[in-house]
């Protein structure tokens, strides 16, 4: 499931992390249904059928409902003829298949790429990352972006999150239901569900936010790391992480807000200076990343 493809390099650390994050939230997820149905066990198989439908709808429209949320919208290569050359490139050099090709108009200088599977993968840039880059710093960003659909981690994260988003909604439900309900005479323990929901919602939605962050802080560095391989260009994506980083700050901060529900499917997380979100962030510091690309230039270098 996890292994890359083309000539995008295998990242083992990436594959054992999506392994070990798929079964705990695969244990977070028995627990949750497990107490939905000891509450409310009368009714448990309609729980069943509606989580159910849920994960379904989250993992067959999510990336859809991602793209459409963003802006983005497929364009042709007589439309966009840079992004669409830019992209057949990697493509031919990785030996993988073109995914489909899309740009939002937008002034966030940045990137995306979702999809549940290569077939159906898209990849995605703003107006204002076209606008601000040079063409190699360019195609190190979509060479970033390819590397998320080749490695698979874009379904990965789109199931993992899965959890997070229903404990979120269980939790709101239950609250909602306890205000609405406050001053009732407490009748078959709906008083007892009413606090035991809650509590196992936003322990399940902790944990998840927890462990879905600690992987795409990884996944961030394993694209960077096999982007920067293919092209053979770390020095293009660092001044790309950089230029793009640097311009966030002049972005107006409605635009940032609009941006930062979908961080976790950029290039790099629309923030508006330090706060406390960029330490709960879905990508590591820049610092680290830029890092990472300096080693690798010094490696490339010695061969």
């Amino acid at each position: 499931m996890a292994a890359a493809r083309g000539r995008y390099v295998a990242d083992r650390g990436l594959t054992s992390r999506m392994v070990v994050t798929m079964f705990l939230i695969g244990l977070l997820y028995v627990v949750l249904v497990g107490a939905l149905i000891a509450a409310m066990s009368n009714v448990w198989p309609l729980i069943v059928i509606a989580v159910g439908g849920l994960f379904i709808a989250q993992f067959w429209f999510s990336d859809r409902i991602a793209a459409f949320s963003m802006g983005a919208r497929e364009v042709t290569p007589e439309q966009a003829p840079e992004l669409h050359g830019a992209v057949d490139r990697l493509c031919a050099l990785a030996d993988v298949p073109k995914p489909k090709v899309a740009m939002a108009n937008s002034d966030v200088p940045n990137a995306f790429a979702t999809g549940r599977s290569q077939r159906n993968a898209m990849v995605c840039a703003t107006t204002g990352l076209m606008r601000r880059l040079e063409p190699e710093e360019v195609e190190g960003v979509l060479s970033h972006e390819l590397s998320h659909v080749a490695h698979r981690d874009v379904a990965v994260m789109t199931i993992a999150s899965f959890l997070g988003v229903l404990a979120g909604i269980l939790t709101r439900v239950a609250l909602w239901g306890g205000l609405s309900g406050a001053g009732r005479n407490d009748q078959s323990g709906v008083g007892i569900i009413l606090l035991v929901i809650p509590l196992v919602s936003v322990f399940v939605y902790i944990v998840s936010f927890l462990l879905t962050r600690l992987l795409s802080r990884y996944r961030e560095l394993s694209a960077d790391r096999a982007g920067a391989l293919l092209t053979g260009r770390p020095s293009a994506l660092a001044s790309a992480l950089t230029k793009v980083t640097g311009q966030m700050a002049r972005i107006p901060t409605r635009d940032l807000r609009k941006a930062e529900p979908f961080n976790a499917f950029f290039f790099a997380p629309a923030f508006s200076g330090e706060t406390v979100a960029t330490l709960l962030s879905s990508h590591p510091p820049l610092e680290r990343r830029l890092e990472q690309l300096s080693r690798i230039s010094a490696e490339l270098g010695k061969q």
